[in-house]
């Protein structure tokens, strides 16, 4: 069945919509954007759109996620080559450390994180909560961290905390790609 033209156009805002957002997008983001309220239109649009991507064989993919958002990413396959071109890091090394120790043991407490990783990590932690990486609950007279849907997004992992902590393993095991990495970079 030939799509119509107004159907089309959808699917590109849809398409848009993906490529601008830079992170996955739920089903009523996207409604909006090309003005349907029907969620199984609008998943047949963007569902539509993955299958175009998929028919390509290109370096992108568009992909729903188990919850049902879709995301526009580079293919696993050319991570590792391109990854040194990007011109803009989201975070520094310290930062960084700060959120895969928070990732690893979370939920923690920022205490906790403040008395391991030193005064800099208050700073850390606010810096990541702007990026709605992790979140914060209060208890007592401290926080309870813990990581967001954003951040297993943007680091293609499990949602389920469990899993995605057996995944941080597997990758903090490996030896580091990079070079260069020192610990005076916090």
């Amino acid at each position: 069945m030939q799509p119509s033209r107004k159907y089309s156009k959808k699917a590109a805002q849809i398409e848009a919509a993906l490529y601008v957002a830079g992170r996955p997008l739920d089903l009523g983001t996207l409604g909006s954007t090309v003005r349907l309220r029907a969620g199984n239109k609008v998943r047949e649009l963007a569902l539509s759109v993955a299958q175009r991507y998929r028919e390509a064989s290109g370096s992108i993919e568009v992909m729903e996620l188990q919850d049902g958002r879709f995301v526009m990413q580079l293919k696993p396959e050319f991570v590792r080559e391109v990854r040194k071109l990007a011109t803009k890091r989201l975070l520094t090394l310290g930062p960084l450390r700060t959120l895969s120790y928070i990732a690893a043991r979370q939920p923690i407490t920022q205490s906790h994180v403040v008395k391991v990783r030193g005064k800099l990590a208050y700073k850390h932690i606010r810096q990541l909560k702007d990026l709605q990486l992790i979140s914060k609950s209060s208890i007592g007279r401290t926080s309870l961290l813990r990581t967001t849907q954003n951040f297993a997004d943007y680091f293609n992992l499990s949602h389920g905390t469990r899993v995605m902590k057996r995944q941080l393993d597997r990758l903090f095991s490996q030896p580091s790609v990079e070079k260069g990495d020192s610990s005076k970079n916090d």
